[in-house]
């Protein structure tokens, strides 16, 4: 395998290892490009996928460059196996993150499967976001190396020699048939005395028998079990266990288009992400799961009702100040490189909708409700009553000003109809009268004015033609039947109108609705939506061919983005991204129809 030093892998060729605390992207050529430590939140140690060799990596490959290489993930697990066959023998590395460990920490094992294989490590730390340079020393019992600057600490502990070259730590060694070297770092902050020695070979067996239990557990026998699983998986390796939070994706700035500026960091939690996470999550048996990011949902959107965002921290928090980072060129050339996001003070009317419908089907699931959820909701209610006609930046968090977009709306009609279903089934305390008179007044306003009769299609924004995809969930929804004519003139004018070889654009750039240049990959979950669609409408034969189109852009193991570039045939945007896992999930259990 060849690849350019100071360029990062292709999206599709990275794969994801977690503990449930943070994640790391492993490339194909054996090194890890991304690691935040020690929260997914936390500033980055490895950042060379938005940067270069010297703004951190880990990389650990065959010394020959000659080499052929597969990998996957070990059974129903987050262990990843990388086999790198060079003309010497062949070599596997076995990646992994223990999973309920105290502490966290990045184990990688080199087994020997044939031959003997000459290795090379380089080892390239630099915190805060690849700007930092270490302090490295020898540990004091000889096993290893201590990294240090400023708050964190790193150990790696290894059985080879380990040398500096140039503000690089290396290793050149050989391993043969049968041995295994192991490679343990582990992440403290500087002020506390190194971490104990891990047993490398028992967190191996203890973490893959975590994630095959974990497996276990799942509920869904249809007959996309393989890739429905590894989505589930996906979504847990996401989750930040200490609060229940799902990160909708473990990195920052992997552009939407290939050396463009939609770079965003994703390193939080959407609201919107809320109603489709938990319908996964219990669609497949995880209850656990569910409960957990139910209460998360509670503890941060409690408070003023006119203050609620649209994302928050993992813990909640609230402050997410956006940033530029100036030292990264960014992802192959993409800038600029961002951290914080400055969506979370918009207002974004759709979110009330996703809420409710969260909480909604938390209900029906039995999932228990802490005794002040009602009167939370009701505030909220009442809030959007005063505000749902207001225009909003929408679903897309446009940043080209606010609009009357028809999805928000519709979502407002979400939020009342489900608030009032949840009123009359469990007896709680609502003034119906009032509610359900503000919910046919939503409907019939966004009947009126959300629908072009001319293109028989409802449209991005009240009173103006431009499509948008976030309305083929119209039916999805309830807010009309699929079989209702202007659904079907939606469904067309989408066709024929956001197709680019036969994936859905989330609406055209070119009108400028989002402030920004022009030009964006294919969306992924909305041509999920689109197999949804389809499915509703009774089109079958299309919704599988679509389906099936679409797994094939999932990588070797089974990850896959936000975008895809049809003409460069790439992933694009932040990888692997919990939305389109959620949305591939659903579509898998509309067409089993479970």
């Amino acid at each position: 395998m060849t690849q350019p030093a100071d360029q990062p892998l292709p999206i599709e060729d990275y794969a994801l290892i977690g503990d449930c605390k943070t994640a790391a992207l492993v490339g194909r050529d054996g090194a890890i490009d991304w690691l935040c430590w020690p929260r997914f939140d936390s500033a980055a140690c490895f950042a060379a996928l938005l940067g270069k060799r010297e703004n951190g990596r880990w990389r650990i490959a065959p010394a020959s460059p000659d080499v052929t290489v597969s990998r996957s993930y070990r059974d129903d697990t987050l262990v990843l196996e990388t086999v790198f066959e060079t003309a010497e023998g062949q070599v596997a590395i076995v990646d992994f993150m223990p999973i309920g460990a105290a502490d966290t920490s990045v184990i990688r094992l080199v087994e020997g499967r044939r031959g003997r294989v000459a290795m090379r490590l380089e080892l390239n730390v630099r915190f805060d976001y690849g700007v930092t340079v270490p302090w490295v020393t020898q540990l004091e019992d000889k096993s290893g190396v201590s990294i240090i600057a400023g708050p964190n600490g790193i150990t790696l502990r290894c059985p080879v020699d380990l040398t500096g070259e140039e503000l690089t730590t290396v290793a050149d060694f050989t391993v043969e048939a049968g041995q295994t070297v192991p490679f343990v770092m582990a992440y403290a902050p500087s002020h506390l005395p190194p971490l104990a020695p891990i047993d490398a070979e028992a967190a191996l067996v203890s973490t893959e028998q975590a994630w095959r239990d974990w497996s276990g557990r799942c509920t869904y026998k249809g007959e996309y079990r393989e890739v429905v699983l590894r989505s589930l998986l996906t979504l847990k390796a996401l989750t930040f266990g200490e609060t229940g939070g799902i990160v909708a994706a473990p990195t920052t700035s992997l552009p939407e288009q290939l050396g463009g500026p939609r770079n965003w960091d994703y390193r939080f939690c959407w609201l919107r992400d809320a109603t489709l996470t938990l319908m996964a999550l219990m669609a497949g048996g995880y209850f656990d799961e569910a409960q957990a990011w139910r209460d998360w949902l509670h503890r941060s959107i409690a408070g003023a009702p006119d203050q609620l965002q649209i994302m928050y921290g993992i813990a909640g928090e609230r402050q997410l100040m956006e940033w530029q980072v100036p030292w990264l060129v960014g992802y192959q050339g993409a800038v600029p490189v961002r951290v914080g996001n400055a969506a979370a003070g918009q207002v974004q009317l759709d979110v009330y909708g996703e809420v409710m419908g969260a909480l909604h089907r938390a209900r029906e699931s039995g999932l228990a409700s802490p005794a002040s959820a009602w009167d939370l909701q009701r505030t909220m209610i009442d809030h959007l009553a005063t505000i749902w006609d207001q225009p909003d930046e929408g679903i897309w968090e446009v940043r080209g000003g606010r609009r009357n977009f028809t999805f928000s709306k519709i979502m407002a009609w979400v939020a009342m109809d489900r608030a009032i279903k949840d009123a009359r089934t469990y007896g709680l305390d609502a003034p119906l009268d009032q509610w359900c008179a503000l919910r046919d007044l939503i409907h019939e306003t966004v009947c009126r004015e959300g629908f072009d009769p001319h293109q028989n299609s409802f449209t991005q924004v009240f009173g103006r033609a431009p499509l948008d995809a976030s309305l083929l969930l119209i039916a999805t929804v309830g807010f009309l039947p699929a079989d209702d004519s202007r659904v079907i003139g939606t469904v067309a004018a989408i066709e024929r109108g956001l197709l680019v070889d036969g994936f859905v654009l989330r609406y055209r750039t070119e009108t400028n609705v989002d402030g920004l240049p022009p030009g964006e990959g294919v969306f992924l979950p909305c041509s999920f939506w689109l197999v949804g669609a389809y499915h509703q409408q009774g089109r079958m034969e299309e919704a599988r061919a679509l389906f099936i189109r679409l797994l094939g852009l999932c990588n070797d193991v089974g990850l896959i983005s936000e975008e895809y570039d049809p003409a460069a045939k790439r992933l694009v945007g932040n990888f692997p991204q919990a939305f389109t896992h959620v949305a591939l999930i659903a579509a898998a259990f509309d067409l089993v129809e479970i």
